[in-house]
């Protein structure tokens, strides 16, 4: 029986009604005898945990429906306890839960049939039927090839066997039309899906693969090996059509008018061709000929052939896989050399180049000898295909001809070539077309000038700077040359260009590059230093100049050098340079010379002006002239007092009386310090501080005028007084010490013994008053008086009322305290005249405010 491909194998996985068993396993294994059989099973019993009690394993068992029993031999008997295999070869590889392996080895070709795998457990008892088809050789392996085959293109052909067993060991060889092949390691399956064994063979077939026997052989690796079977199979490969061309005559070189014949032979072609034709130097001859089945064939014959003929020729065969072309047969045609033809490289030649001309006369064989003519004339010893001329000259140019000789005969002279020798232009100059001398901003005309050209001036070109245009070629027009134009030139070209020597214009122009130069110092410039100043320029055409310096704009004097002995800060300022020839004169820029010197002629301005009412504003600023310019100012009063403020400008807001004065400023830069002379600031009282003083004054002479009333007044009271003197005259001295509350002062009533004067103005005071009386010739010491032994002559008989007052705040003269208040301590002395004379005094009244 012949085992079927691993893809036909039919697995088995029962379903079965009563779900509590299920088995897996292959439904067929395959063998031979002396072979060993692996049968991979695998079972599940349904519940949870449970497992086989029983197994027995029978070969071509029976059933007997009556007793309900099973007979056939048994090869193997299992339980949980005891396992029993009658025969040796047979082994029970599985457990009581799962697996229920099986291995048979060696087989027989008697074990061939069909073996049940009988089992019990609580769940119930099952027969599980495992086919076994033992052969007395092994079976032939399978081969399986692609559907279809290319010629070189990779194909992978697979042969395998369903047979697999770890104890029998075996391998897959290949060989293609009976030579051995390269193949892989045989791959193996042995699960309870497939038993297998299999090889691949991947190779690139070619057209001649076509019809050869590929065989795929099954050896025993035990030992040396022993050959059990095997399988062949014929490769249809499929290719395009294999051509092969026969000439006759064999010898692919004919004279001409001699006849040929060539037939193109389809050696091979799967499938069969469908067309052939011919092809010369790639191109075809005729249309493409239908081929009958069985034809094979297309032949070409040329008769009385000519050179023309001569050539490449191949065939193309076309089929469904595509189409092939025959090797090329190169036909050769012998004939005498053809009438020459000069070539000439390059053409034209320029002068001094080199030239190369190639004689051209077809011949086969190739002519072996040549014969040069220049101008019909024959040049001697130049018998090769080339006539190379390394440096050509003029001398060159003419026409030139040749004629070839092969072993067949001379040819003769064709056509004529030219050499024609070509030049740049000849002695090319550039010539001036103005009048000289030419002076900056001029119009200059040039003129391109050669003498001769070949081919003809085409063009100019011109080397030359500035504003310009070519009104006609040839002609060169500037427009305002510059004063540095440099040299022009020009160039006269056809297909080369030659260029005249440079032409310089000599341009005359006025001075350039003038500036000034300081030579001495050549840093910073102090007041009193030694200056030295130099005119320079760069450049000047003519170079007969002259110079001149310029102050401000102001001419100074003539001369290349400007010095000062002893430079000072009026001589600071903007110096130019002039210099001029005869063309015209050109002036530097402006150079600063600038004097460093200390702060001077410093003054201080007020602003709004010298005199300011007060409460207004006063601006005052120092002025001052200083190189560097000041960095610090310093403000001083008419006392010498520095201010300390150090700005530029003294700003006194609300300004007061007591601020008029002289003021001056101080100015420092890096080089010293200056002063200013005093300007006199004066602050005039406003209108207000007027009319308060106005009043204060009025008010003064009110207060003068009332002391003089009461003066009067007390003149009378004294008087009145000095009557009651002599009622005294006994009486000693008294002096008392009075202290009262004193309310709000107001004029005495007439009633009062006390003497003095109310002044309101200067209420808040200590006022002090002597009344001094002249003494009498009458006032004689009191008789009697036992304490007056001796009178005194300096004793001053006065009345003396002094009152120490403390200051009101807020009082108002016409209002009393409610709660009078002590407001002072007054005192009154009254003192009798005593007995005796009185120093002679003047009568007066004296009054004195101490102001607190």
């Amino acid at each position: 029986m012949y085992l079927l491909g691993p893809s036909l194998l039919l697995l088995e996985y029962l379903a079965f009604s009563d779900s509590r068993w299920v088995f897996k396993h292959p439904k067929t294994l395959y063998a031979w005898e002396g072979a060993c059989v692996w049968i991979p099973c695998s079972y599940r019993i349904a519940g949870h945990g449970k497992t086989m009690d029983t197994l027995v394993v029978y070969h071509n068992y029976t059933y007997d429906e009556k007793a309900k029993e099973y007979h056939g031999k048994i090869l193997c008997n299992k339980t949980k306890t005891e396992e029993l295999c009658l025969q040796e070869s047979v082994k029970f590889l599985g457990d009581i839960k799962s697996n229920c392996t099986l291995s048979i080895q060696p087989v027989q070709a008697q074990d061939n049939g069909l073996l049940g795998l009988r089992m019990t457990s609580e769940a119930g008892k099952w027969m599980e039927n495992i086919f076994l088809n033992i052969s007395q050789t092994a079976p032939p392996p399978h081969i399986q090839l692609p559907p279809e085959i290319q010629e070189s293109r990779e194909v992978s052909v697979t042969c395998s066997l369903n047979f697999s067993c770890p104890g029998y060991e075996i391998k897959l060889k290949w060989s293609l039309n009976g030579l051995p092949q390269y193949t892989s390691v045989p791959s193996t399956s042995l699960t309870t899906e497939a038993v297998s064994t299999q090889s691949k063979l991947t190779f690139e077939p070619k057209w001649f693969h076509h019809g050869k026997n590929l065989t795929c052989q099954l050896w025993n690796d035990i030992s040396e090996g022993l050959l059990l079977s095997q399988e062949t199979v014929q490769l249809d490969v499929k290719h395009t059509p294999k051509l092969m061309i026969e000439v006759h005559p064999r010898d692919t070189i004919v004279t001409k008018g001699d006849s040929v014949t060539m037939t193109c032979q389809i050696n091979s072609s799967n499938p069969e061709p469908t067309n052939m034709y011919w092809f010369k130097d790639g191109s075809p001859l005729r249309e493409p000929r239908m081929l009958q089945s069985a034809q094979k064939r297309l032949t070409l014959t040329l008769s009385n052939v000519t050179k023309e003929m001569g050539g490449h020729y191949y065939c193309v065969a076309h089929n469904d896989i595509g189409s092939e072309r025959s090797q090329e047969v190169a036909l050769q045609v012998r004939y005498v050399p053809e009438p020459s033809k000069v070539q000439i490289s390059p053409s034209p030649a320029k002068e001094g180049g080199t030239v190369v001309l190639t004689c051209l006369s077809p011949a086969n064989p190739p002519p072996t000898n040549y014969t040069w003519f220049h101008n019909r004339i024959e040049v001697p010893r130049k018998t090769s295909m080339t006539f190379q001329i390394l440096k050509v000259l003029l001398k060159h140019a003419g026409n030139y001809s040749c004629w070839a000789v092969n072993s067949l005969g001379r040819g003769y002279v064709g056509q004529e070539a030219e050499l024609d020798v070509q030049y740049s232009p000849k002695e090319v100059t550039t010539v001036i077309q103005n009048p000289t001398p030419i002076r900056e901003g001029d119009n200059v005309t040039l003129l391109c000038h050669y003498t001769s050209s070949n081919p003809s001036v085409t063009r100019y070109e011109w080397k030359s700077e500035g504003s310009w245009n070519e009104p006609e070629p040839g002609v060169l027009m500037i427009q305002k040359v510059a004063w540095n134009a440099k040299p022009f030139t020009c160039a006269a070209c056809n297909q080369w260009c030659s260029w005249a020597s440079p032409v310089d214009l000599h341009v005359q122009y006025a001075p350039k590059g003038v500036k000034v130069l300081p030579v001495s110092p050549r840093r910073e410039i102090h007041s009193g230093h030694q200056v030295l100043l130099q005119c320079n320029f760069s450049s000047s055409c003519p170079t007969d100049v002259r110079f001149f310096w310029k102050k401000n704009g102001i001419f100074l004097e003539e001369g290349k050098q400007l010095s000062f002995d002893s430079v000072s800060p009026e001589d600071a300022g903007n110096y130019n340079c002039l210099v001029n020839n005869s063309i015209g004169q050109s002036m530097s820029e402006a150079w600063t010379l600038q004097v460093l010197y200390a702060p001077r002629k410093l003054r201080v301005s007020i602003s709004p002006k010298d005199s300011v009412m007060e409460g207004k504003k006063a601006v005052l600023t120092c002025e001052s002239d200083a190189n560097p310019p000041v960095s610090q100012y310093t403000w001083f009063d008419g006392n010498n007092q520095n201010l300390q403020h150090y700005h530029q400008m003294l700003i006194l807001n609300s300004v007061k009386v007591q601020q008029s004065g002289a003021y001056r400023c101080q100015g420092t830069n890096r080089l010293g310090v200056g002063q200013s002379p005093p300007s006199t600031l004066t602050v005039y009282y406003s209108p207000e501080t007027i009319g308060r003083r106005v009043a204060l004054g009025v008010m003064l002479c009110l207060v003068a005028v009332l002391l003089a009333f009461w003066g009067v007044k007390l003149q009378r009271s004294w008087k009145r007084i000095q009557s009651q003197q002599e009622l005294q005259e006994n009486s000693n001295g008294q002096s008392f010490f009075v202290r009262n509350k004193k309310v709000r002062r107001v004029p005495l009533a007439e009633g009062s013994h006390a003497l003095g004067c109310y002044n309101p103005v200067i209420e808040d005071t200590v006022s002090y008053a002597a009344l001094r009386f002249p003494v009498g010739e009458t006032d004689t010491p009191r008789i009697g008086d036992a304490r007056e032994q001796r009178p005194s002559l300096h004793r001053d008989n006065t009345v003396t009322y002094s009152v120490v007052q403390k200051p009101q705040t807020d009082d108002y003269e016409n209002v009393t305290p409610a709660v009078p208040e002590d407001e002072g301590i007054h005192y009154s002395e009254l003192i009798h005249l005593g007995v005796g004379e009185r120093p002679m005094v003047q009568d007066t009244v004296e009054y004195v405010t101490l102001k607190h």
